[in-house]
């Protein structure tokens, strides 16, 4: 699932229960509540509209008014309910905890312990089961020992980096601030010396590593990034990017983080987003067959021309 389409899913299911006991309550005021645009919370009620419980007949779906500016919706007690894990779910998630639980950097283990504790106290059955599984992580990708090493130590270190985004090798010394696990990559987060701010480093794109015999400094006004919506963070650095999409590109809005959304006639969408890699961009919009155009930049438009005319060439037989 994408990272849009999974924050869009929990606010859904924190807005059912949140909505239906608060029958009436002003647009304005719910999509306060959720920091989100009333336009943003009128689309979320569109699609409460078709969901509901197995069966999909007009008694199984959520109804949901919001006409006369205020928001009303019935037929949602079974949602709305709070939710009752089953043995296999709950076996699930201690087993994850657990796993969780051995990632080296941890940044709030006293949270997760209280989490775990709990979690257990109220799983029965699960708990026992539990215990006989156990996930090993693969620690051998990348000098993850060595990053280990030095976050343990509070030691400084120095890579040799390879940039696939530029197709370069860059040296730069990092003071480590934690290690983590994400979409099953290891990766290094710490304050980097050369761009004087906190950066993400993937362990297989290390080429060499050395521990210096040099704390580890990292500034109090260093931040740890949150990761929540996925590893990618836009920056004005990145390019703006206009695109306009046929209704069935409009995954496109849900999947990756954009600045704006518009409807316009047909279906369709215009979407601005910051892109950090234009190649990236040019593969997304021949992925999309025709279903996606590029209106700006004026560079990126001729780019992603080009790259098509390349492509269509190779198909031509003499």
């Amino acid at each position: 699932m994408s990272p849009g389409a999974t924050v869009r899913l929990s606010r859904l299911l924190a807005m059912v229960p949140y909505l239906a006991g608060r029958q009436g309550i002003p647009i304005a005021e719910a999509a306060a509540e959720f920091g989100i645009t009333e336009r943003q919370l009128v689309k979320d009620l569109e699609l409460l509209f078709v969901c509901g419980t197995p069966g999909h007949l007009p008694d199984d779906l959520i109804e949901a008014e919001w006409d006369d500016g205020h928001v009303y919706l019935g037929n949602a007690d079974a949602i709305a309910r709070p939710l009752r894990l089953g043995v296999d779910e709950a076996l699930a998630l201690l087993v994850g905890l657990r796993a969780l639980a051995d990632v080296p950097g941890l940044h709030d283990r006293d949270a997760l312990d209280r989490t775990l504790a709990k979690l257990e106290a109220a799983a029965g059955d699960a708990v026992a089961t539990s215990a006989q599984v156990s996930v090993q992580v693969d620690g051998h990708v990348g000098p993850l020992a060595e990053v280990r090493a030095a976050l343990t130590g509070g030691r400084r270190v120095h890579l040799t980096y390879f940039v696939p985004t530029r197709d370069e090798t860059t040296e730069r010394d990092v003071d480590p601030m934690r290690v983590l696990m994400v979409d099953g990559r290891w990766y290094l987060e710490g304050w980097c010396r050369r761009a004087e701010e906190v950066r993400l480093f993937r362990l297989d794109r290390i080429e060499a590593i050395v521990v210096l015999d040099v704390a580890a400094e990292v500034p109090a006004t260093a931040v740890r990034r949150n990761l929540d919506e996925g590893l990618f963070r836009a920056s004005p650095e990145h390019t703006l990017v206009t695109l306009e999409l046929d209704p069935t590109a409009s995954w496109v809005a849900d999947y990756y983080p954009v600045e704006s959304v518009e409807d316009l006639p047909g279906e369709r969408l215009l979407v601005r987003l910051r892109v950090g890699d234009d190649r990236w961009l040019r593969t997304l919009v021949l992925r999309l067959g025709g279903a996606g155009e590029v209106l700006d930049p004026p560079e990126l438009v001729e780019a992603v021309r080009s790259r098509a005319e390349l492509a269509l060439a190779a198909y031509v037989r003499p």
